[in-house]
């Protein structure tokens, strides 16, 4: 047996989230079919994560066993000529049979767009806002969250992890040109629609409905409820999962 991780990148728009849905269309079960196909039997896929509905991934990683050793590049190219166009396979690395896309990532990324100005090019893929907010205090209040571990004041409710701690190494806006901010989040894991509530909190922080210490107060709460509203899902882009260089068995540096 031999254990891949499939590096790719898919566009949520058409999809109802990651994760295999009984009554709806979802990128692990594309890819379970495209890998059945191939290998001619079922396959088994884990993500590193899974992002809600309508959510991108510029960078998603999963996992699958093979009977045997594959040609990666010519692997990752029969899988794009089977999947639809808005997923992508970018590449395949042999790594430990005990290595796991979820267990074993170290960091996630997330992106969060906002547009202050109308864009038909922008519109699937930026949060628009009809009055710029006051990014500089949205910068000031996501510097708080560095400070703290529990963030259930920005988890779904009624979910079934164990504990809502969470480290975060980075959070922070930066603008991409005139009209569109990013908002970079990194951190070790997420809870569901943690990037989402975060965002709609610093919202409220940059109209001037709460302040920086309402912010630093809403996350002591422990409460979802004390949080803003989330954030649509479209702007949501998964950008990057970090992993330990002994889970691969090959030579490739930087994946």
């Amino acid at each position: 047996m031999q254990r891949y991780f499939i590096y790719l990148s898919y566009d949520g728009a058409a999809y109802h989230g990651w994760q295999v849905q009984p009554n709806g269309d979802s990128v692990q079960q594309r890819l379970m079919d495209a890998l059945a196909t191939l290998l001619r039997r079922p396959v088994e896929v884990v993500g590193a994560g899974r992002t809600d509905a309508g959510v991108h991934a510029r960078l998603m990683v999963a996992h699958f066993d093979a009977d045997a050793p594959l040609d990666a590049a010519l692997m990752a190219d029969k899988l794009n000529r089977l999947l639809p166009p808005d997923i992508a396979v970018h590449r395949l690395r042999p790594v430990r049979p005990d290595a796991h896309a979820r267990f074993d990532a170290t960091a996630r990324t997330y992106h969060y767009y906002i547009s202050t100005a109308k864009d038909p090019f922008a519109r699937a893929y930026a949060y628009r806002l009809f009055h710029a907010p006051d990014f500089g205090r949205m910068n000031e209040a996501a510097q708080v969250l560095a400070e703290y571990t529990d963030f259930t004041s920005f988890s779904k409710l009624h979910t079934d992890v164990k504990t809502n701690n969470c480290r975060i190494t980075l959070a922070q806006w930066t603008q991409v040109d005139d009209d569109t901010w990013q908002f970079t989040i990194r951190a070790d894991r997420f809870l569901r629609n943690m990037v989402r509530a975060i965002v709609g909190t610093l919202l409220e922080v940059g109209r001037g409905r709460l302040t920086v210490e309402g912010f630093r107060r809403v996350i002591e709460q422990r409460d979802r409820c004390a949080a803003g509203t989330s954030v649509p899902g479209h702007a949501l882009f998964l950008a990057d999962i970090a992993y330990p260089d002994d889970l691969f068995t090959d030579t490739l540096l930087h994946p």
